[in-house]
């Protein structure tokens, strides 16, 4: 009876491990977005103004031989235009 208790409490602390991890990793959901030539991660997907020509993808868009760079991550809301961070 002792064995099955343990495997028992085992498999109760693993399926409440694995939830815990499926619930970090489906919070944590995220954008790209690209002008022109530079791509960023954005956590929330703004309504960019439609002048500058913003492209929201999810986080698993990859580009291919499109001449995109990464720009650094910015924590609040803008964009990146020729270099330089536009807030708005």
């Amino acid at each position: 009876m002792r064995g099955f208790e343990t495997v028992l409490k085992t498999g109760v602390v693993g399926a409440v491990a694995a939830i815990g991890v499926l619930a970090t990793a489906s919070s944590a959901s995220a954008y790209i977005a690209c002008s022109r030539h530079q791509c960023w991660h954005v956590r929330t997907q703004y309504a960019y103004p439609a002048a500058v020509g913003i492209v929201v993808h999810p986080d698993t868009w990859r580009w291919s031989g499109r001449g995109y760079g990464w720009a650094r991550d910015r924590n609040d809301r803008g964009y990146w235009n020729n270099g330089h961070w536009r807030r708005f």
